[in-house]
């Protein structure tokens, strides 16, 4: 089937969509469970050739093993967690909105609580986190998870904002880096860490920001709108030549140039809330999707894994 068919996952906005080698993987969604609420999270396990994400309303994370197509729960109850990532030891960060806290999953399957408050307040709920080369983890904090009850517990926010924090690797201090947010989302390192973009789901835009020496941010600046009210941007992902993947709900996958044009999007029938690259060669992006998670085989590489500095 050509890309160029209307039935086709590739919608071609610009030649480079083309040119890039964007659109020669597969040509279906593979569907590989659908059976949960809400689907967000997912983060590949290399070690274990393993899938894992969350399963927010439902209260747990599920596991997909890649050899065997098999589906189990990892963790039920699991905090409503909502977005998990790999430090450079290979542990499980995970934001955890119910709970109101960034939880790392050590080798020995327990629990440490590396962030839950700033100035001595609750976190709203973080959604969630990118992990630096210097062992640091930056994290968003919206209030999806403290607006109703579906996704977490109801309550105020004890501080009134919705930004995005770092962790230092060393003393563990909670540091505001980025305010201004009307709902934080996903956030990731550009792939030489100079740039952290940041997803506002609310504001229908992504921002960048120059990442300075010290660990603080520069003021930041719009790097893409949303094209339309069905593309609400949640979170991103780069491919190793530095195109940046969003998940953008209804409006499918985009796919944006280093200069920030939209090129291309993969079409799904679900609402997407979360993708991820993995697989052996890391040229498979999974997809939350509402109730299922799919993956497509693709002909681009996702960014390389972080790796310790020096």
């Amino acid at each position: 089937m050509s890309s160029d068919s209307r039935t086709s996952i590739y919608e071609i906005l610009d030649e480079r969509f083309r040119t890039g080698r964007c659109t020669n993987g597969d040509e279906r969604l593979e569907r590989l469970y659908e059976d949960c609420r809400w689907a967000e999270g997912p983060v590949y396990l290399p070690a274990w050739r393993q899938l894992i994400w969350s399963d927010i309303p439902n209260d747990r994370m599920l596991r997909w093993d890649e050899p065997t197509g098999t589906v189990g729960v990892f963790r039920s109850p699991a905090g409503h967690s909502n977005g998990n990532t790999l430090d450079l030891e290979g542990r499980l960060i995970s934001c955890e909105q119910g709970n109101r806290r960034v939880t790392r999953t050590e080798h020995d399957g327990s629990l440490t609580v590396l962030a839950d408050r700033f100035a001595g307040k609750r976190l709203n709920s973080p959604n969630d986190a990118a992990v630096k080369s210097d062992g640091s983890i930056w994290f968003s904090d919206p209030d999806f998870g403290i607006t109703s009850d579906y996704e977490g517990y109801r309550a105020e926010s004890e501080i009134g904002a919705r930004n995005v924090y770092r962790i230092d690797p060393s003393t563990g201090a909670v540091t505001l880096v980025a305010d201004g947010f009307g709902g934080p989302n996903g956030l990731v390192f550009s792939l030489d860490e100079r740039q952290l973009y940041v997803s506002d789901t609310r504001a229908g835009h992504i921002r960048v920001f120059d990442v300075r020496e010290d660990g603080t941010l520069s003021d930041g600046k719009v790097f893409a709108e949303a094209p339309d009210e069905e593309s609400r941007f949640d979170n991103i992902r780069f491919d190793d030549e530095g195109r940046l993947w969003a998940a953008a709900m209804f409006g499918g996958v985009h796919c944006y140039d280093p200069d920030g044009t939209l090129i291309g999007r993969l079409r799904v029938p679900e609402a997407v809330s979360n993708i991820a690259f993995g697989g052996p060669k890391n040229n498979r992006m999974f997809l939350t999707a509402t109730t299922t998670l799919y993956s497509l085989v693709m002909s681009v590489t996702g960014a390389p894994r972080i790796r310790r500095a020096g």
